[in-house]
């Protein structure tokens, strides 16, 4: 069965965010957005595998990512789920 997971990778809270902090300064002070407490920016990544169900797709989605390296478990943290294929928000393209 196909299953859809997510992984969200994004620098630990302990690191500087350099593009989060300039995202978050332009809406501060020139678009007047003050009810933004702050920003953060990450990598996203949605994966479509064939698994049993939901929580193997999501172990297998950890292990692939591990393997690959494609982040670093010093500086980053990643968060790996089920994608929200039904309920879930749309964010528009523009």
């Amino acid at each position: 069965m196909r299953h859809f997971v997510e992984v969200i990778i994004e620098n630990k809270r302990s690191a500087r965010d350099p593009e989060g902090e300039t995202v978050y300064l332009q809406l501060i002070s020139r678009r007047g957005f003050r009810s933004v407490v702050s920003v953060r920016s990450g990598k996203y990544f949605r994966f479509e595998v064939e698994a049993e169900d939901a929580d193997a797709a999501v172990d297998m989605v950890k292990e692939i990512c591990s393997k690959l390296r494609i982040y670093n478990p010093v500086i980053h943290d990643i968060e790996v789920r089920p994608y929200p294929q039904h309920g879930g928000h749309k964010v528009s393209r523009h």
